[in-house]
């Protein structure tokens, strides 16, 4: 399922309806501009510039030691080394940090900036996230005391847990608090959904995932930066930068093990490759493009070739066929709410669905593809359906609507 995230990040999921049963610094910002804050800057650059250089050299020595020293520091350093050690088995090509604000008091001082990093083979550009630094003044010496996200950004996995990574042929997959048997699991359904979605969708993407799978909800919640009660039921949601481009780290597939792990394998295997249509069709999913068909392409993808029937994947809408309650409408981006009711956000997603697979059978699946590209190319969502429907169907928003209505009353009826 889907929803918005920060600008520009956009969040996709699927819910579970119908499945059951780097660079060094190149800025630092002082306050005051006294002399003394210039230098305490510079030195505050040097310690991180060694923190980040201990990451990418795999050094814990290197990086245990920009923690204070003695036995007062005894919690610091063993933080430090935690720290280190969590994040010790993922892939990293790059790591660095970029200050942007500096405040000090005494032989203390906050650091704000933003760390980025890069997943070697997957990451063509950083992730950037930003931090907050605690730093004290020991013996002439600055050394980090803390590190963590700043105000409302969200954690990282490594600061969950020590991360197990597993590579498959087409995915990485890393997680906390769960057996490697377990993430090779993952990794297997990755790497069937990759070659599904090619398939399917074909363009130039790069045909890789990466997996995160936290221990719990809460921790889903956390590398989401959002509350937890928002996500329940929610199989998994995918992030990236929208309309994401050759420049753009590559997309997370984030699972909520709580709810992953009540579905079977068909379930799993939907999931995995809903979300891998996800990353697949990023660059072509932009502002201009509604919910219903980015939502309903990844589960036409999802489902495609499984033998369901439409009552089978539909069955909330399925209930409001039956009373007689066919929609008016194609849902809105509001009626996906990852907060809202259960059954209108089932109904949401499964008349998407319905709106594609009619696409594929009455035009055909080429032109179901090309249908997304052209919506997404849109400069706005004004008019970007409507062009869509008019290039590459050949009909207008109002006979498309009374064409799926009555699709809808023909496969749920």
């Amino acid at each position: 399922m889907a929803g918005r995230g920060r600008a520009p990040k956009r969040v996709m999921g699927l819910l579970l309806a119908g499945l059951t049963g780097l660079a060094g610094l190149t800025g630092l910002v002082g306050c005051g501009g006294s002399a003394g804050t210039d230098a305490a800057s510079a030195e505050v650059r040097q310690v991180l510039d060694r923190r980040a250089a201990a990451v990418r050299d795999g050094s814990e020595r290197a990086f245990v030691a920009t923690a204070p020293p003695g036995s007062v520091a005894a919690a610091e350093r063993a933080g430090a080394r935690t720290q280190f050690r969590n994040l010790r088995a993922v892939p990293l090509t790059d790591w660095s940090y970029r200050v942007t604000g500096f405040h000090r008091s005494g032989d203390r001082a906050t650091a704000d900036a933003e760390l980025r990093y890069r997943i070697d083979g997957y990451d063509r550009a950083p992730v950037v996230t930003p931090r907050t630094l605690s730093l004290v003044r020991a013996g002439g010496r600055w050394y980090v005391s803390a590190d963590r996200p700043a105000g409302d950004a969200s954690r990282q996995l490594w600061e969950q847990g020590p991360v197990v990574a597993v590579r498959g042929e087409h995915s990485l997959v890393l997680g906390v608090g769960q057996s490697r048997g377990t993430l090779r699991g993952y990794a297997g359904l990755a790497d069937r959904a990759v070659p599904a979605v090619r398939q399917a969708w074909g363009g130039t993407w790069p045909g890789q995932v990466v997996v995160l799978v936290p221990k719990s909800l809460e921790g889903m919640a956390e590398l989401l930066g959002a509350p937890a009660s928002g996500y329940r039921g929610i199989a998994a949601v995918t992030t990236g930068e929208a309309g994401g481009s050759q420049k753009a780290p590559a997309d997370r597939i984030i699972v909520n093990p709580d709810a992953y792990g009540v579905l079977g394998s068909f379930g799993r295997q939907v999931v995995l490759t809903h979300e891998t249509t996800h990353v697949a069709t990023r660059a072509s999913t932009s502002a201009a493009t509604p919910l219903w068909l980015s939502e309903g392409y990844a589960d036409w993808v999802g489902y495609l070739g499984t033998g369901r029937t439409a009552a089978q994947v539909a069955p909330e809408l399925t209930r409001a066929v039956l009373d007689g309650r066919v929609p008016d409408a194609l849902p809105k981006d509001g009626d996906f709410g990852f907060g809202g009711d259960a059954a209108k956000l089932a109904r949401a997603y499964e008349s998407g669905w319905l709106a594609c697979r009619m696409i594929a059978e009455r035009w055909g699946e080429v032109r179901l593809g090309e249908f997304y590209r052209t919506v997404g190319a849109h400069e706005k969502r004004a008019g970007a359906v409507e062009e869509g429907l008019r290039k590459v169907l050949d009909t207008s928003p109002e006979d498309f609507t009374a064409l799926w209505r009555t699709y809808l009353r023909e496969q749920l009826g």
